[in-house]
């Protein structure tokens, strides 16, 4: 981001402070079309959102994530290994270009995305990282991924969402997991790489994040409530592809 949107003292918050804005802000970044997005001080209205409490008391953008779903089939993973404490906990940081997972987390993951495509792919290892070699559609061969949070909230991964393409091989494409492991440490972070191709709402006084899939091309409908009173309106926003190139 552009400037400061952590918790605590930010823009954010001294604006809100002045009733000048809302506390919230929203982003929505794109992905395979060219990077940039849409960021706006509000929350983006849209209908498929859903949302998940943060974890109170802490500095960053703490969520109760519980469970990670592979095709549909739930990883035997023990739910304390996302519990938040001084050294863990699931964080939502569009500051983080891919996603980090806790270790413990990490290895029934991976296994569980190559066993499902074993019959379709050719594994391989690059520089340590589980990668796969494939002259097919990866859309069409690889399992989606479910993050399950409190409050019944779930975040649906499509394979471009926790994969990258690498290079290629004899024509045939090399795409490696993107979501890394974060050796010797419990924190899971969900960086760029889950969050693009999402509207995302940082709704601070009320103390939830929420999220939902969105072509961020698009418009998006904001509503803002100020000292001044409540109001909607359809924005196009400010994208962050036009801001950045104005700051090189």
């Amino acid at each position: 981001m552009l400037f400061k949107l952590s918790l605590g003292l930010s823009v954010i918050s001294q604006l809100s402070s002045q009733g000048i804005t809302p506390y919230s802000f929203s982003h929505c970044l794109r992905g395979e079309s060219g990077g940039g997005g849409i960021f706006v001080l509000g929350q983006i209205v849209e209908p498929n959102m859903v949302y998940t409490p943060l974890v109170p008391s802490q500095p960053h953008y703490n969520v109760y994530l519980q469970s990670i779903a592979v095709n549909g089939q739930t990883l035997n993973i023990d739910s304390s290994v996302f519990a938040t404490s001084s050294n863990r906990g699931t964080v939502i940081d569009s500051g983080t270009t891919l996603a980090y997972i806790a270790e413990e987390a990490y290895d029934p993951f991976v296994t569980a995305i190559t066993e499902t495509v074993s019959g379709s792919v050719r594994p391989l290892l690059a520089k340590g990282n589980q990668c796969y070699l494939t002259t097919s559609s990866v859309s069409e061969i690889f399992p989606q991924v479910t993050l399950n949070f409190a409050g019944g909230a779930s975040m649906i991964l499509r394979p471009q969402d926790y994969l990258l393409q690498q290079n290629s091989i004899g024509g045939a494409a090399v795409w490696c997991i993107g979501i890394q492991k974060i050796q010797g440490q419990g924190i899971t972070i969900l960086g760029d790489l889950v969050l693009k191709d999402k509207i995302v709402v940082y709704d601070i006084a009320g103390q939830r994040i929420g999220w939902a899939n969105y072509d961020c091309s698009s418009t998006v409908n904001v509503s803002t409530t100020t000292s001044t009173g409540p109001w909607l309106r359809q924005l196009s926003c400010i994208y962050l592809d036009k801001i950045a190139a104005k700051l090189r």
